[in-house]
């Protein structure tokens, strides 16, 4: 045998060589573990190579289970909004470790909780170590006192009753709870654009048929158009009906707020075609001017409308979680059954109520201090959002918004939402929002939020106004 290194022809999965020469003082024979590989003899005094034999990895085979899919969520096009925003942000600080990122884009609180609530807060935890404090368990709807306080701070003399308002986790985690009262077989309306969880849960129940890539639509879903030429206020005269109409006022994202007719239209559509309304009213206590903070300032709403809220954006709650749902027990399906029933049944079978220290803290804010404080907060993020506004008009941007909720919804026609979201973090380091994010109604727009430090938001403005500016 020649003193070289060779390989043999053997089966992938391994390699033979012959790395090293050597002197063999005795015949050897040389075979594999397999009789894939041939026999090799060499005789004595033979200068021979060594034989190495590699075995490479087995191709890795997958387990997989017998259970299939959920067919509804495999509809979903994408990850859902924020989380994709907030990769994309990770990757832009990845290529860019030195730049100050600011962000405009999730609409997460950022100024600390007022004190008044956070002591409350405190006193409920330390009571937790106390034989006479310690609580478990408590109502799935919530604590009587704080039921009776939200009645009292934001549905006095509208005939809400306190059994009516469920204190939650956060008016996000009612939507879904909502959506299992409804179930698979009901019919959808939402505006567009609007808040993703009322089309994403809507897919994930069944409600919807499959995406449809030429309108960027869901079949089955009434995209409800709201646009600067609608007051983005959709046109119920040209809307099919539909068992569940999804309105959220103030808007998020447009910031646009219902003025009293329009909701009266809006109950009015309602009630003729018997359905029923999903209130959002997550930013009613951003509202400065006479539009209608709750649904149930209109008559008759009572009887097809559920209000959701939440402390997120009133009281900085975003990380704290608590929120209520109202469900008024004049409200009832087409037999007659009280929507308020199976709500409760929902809420006692999915949830074992919020936390007990985080009720201390929505105690403290509906109280007269609590109140004072958290409208403080507001108006903090309010000259924000007329920071803001200021900038992009100085630059030519046509604006919405920014009045009666703290976003800033700005037009940029002919432009993808994505590129200009992609355009400003590259050239500025600012996050924002694509318009597109929130339905094919948002094209051409991004959303700006005004959740942020005052330098931050002053910070935002010079780099937007120098990046734009100098395009002019």
């Amino acid at each position: 045998m020649d003193a070289m290194t060779t390989a043999m022809s053997i089966p992938s999965a391994r390699l033979c060589t012959v790395p090293a020469t050597r002197n063999l003082s005795s015949s050897v024979s040389f075979s594999t573990a397999t009789s894939l590989l041939p026999k090799v003899s060499v005789t004595r005094g033979a200068s021979v190579s060594l034989i190495r034999c590699i075995a490479e990895p087995a191709e890795k085979t997958t387990y997989t289970t017998s259970v299939n899919r959920n067919a509804n969520i495999a509809k979903l096009q994408a990850g859902y909004l924020f989380p994709e925003i907030a990769r994309r942000r990770n990757a832009h600080i990845q290529r860019y470790p030195d730049a100050k990122v600011i962000s405009l884009g999730i609409g997460d609180t950022t100024e600390p909780i007022p004190t008044v609530i956070t002591g409350a807060m405190e006193a409920r935890a330390r009571a937790l170590s106390t034989l006479e404090g310690y609580s478990g368990y408590g109502a799935e709807q919530g604590e009587k006192p704080l039921r009776a306080g939200i009645g009292a701070a934001f549905y006095a003399d509208l005939g809400i009753d306190e059994t009516e308002i469920f204190v939650s986790d956060g008016a996000k985690c009612d939507i879904t709870r909502l959506q299992l009262v409804f179930g698979p077989n009901v019919t959808m309306a939402a505006q567009d654009p609007s808040y993703p969880a009322y089309v994403d849960t809507s897919v994930m129940m069944g409600q919807t048929g499959l995406f449809q890539s030429d309108s960027q639509q869901y079949s089955k879903i009434q995209y409800m158009k709201c646009t600067p030429e609608n007051d983005f206020f959709p046109d119920l005269s040209s809307t099919p009906r539909t068992d569940i109409i999804f309105f959220c006022s103030p808007n998020n994202p447009t910031g646009a707020s219902a003025s009293r007719k329009q909701l009266e239209e809006l109950v009015a559509f309602a009630k003729k075609n018997g359905s029923i309304i999903v209130y959002d009213s997550a930013y009613a206590i951003y509202t400065s001017d006479d539009s209608p903070k709750s649904i149930y300032e209109i008559p008759g709403a009572k009887e097809c409308a559920i209000e959701t809220a939440s402390f997120s954006k009133y009281a900085g709650f975003t990380g704290v979680r608590l929120g209520w749902t109202v469900v008024p027990k004049a409200l009832k399906f087409a037999d007659g059954h009280p929507v308020h029933t199976d709500f409760n049944r929902v809420m006692t079978t999915c949830f074992n109520g919020a936390s007990n220290v985080a009720q201390a803290g929505g105690l403290a804010c509906v109280s007269s201090e609590g109140l004072k404080a958290m409208h403080e907060t507001v108006k903090f993020y309010k000259e924000n959002t007329k920071i803001l506004v200021e900038t992009f008009e100085s630059l030519g941007f046509k604006t919405f918004g920014g009045k009666n909720a703290p976003y800033v919804w700005v037009q940029f026609p002919g432009k993808s939402s994505w590129d200009v979201f992609s355009e400003i973090l590259e050239q500025t380091h600012i996050v924002t929002t694509p318009g597109s994010g929130f339905g094919p109604g948002g094209e051409g727009f991004i959303r700006a939020s005004a959740f942020g430090h005052r330098e931050n938001i002053l910070e935002a403005s010079r780099r937007l106004k120098e990046y734009f500016g100098s395009k002019k």
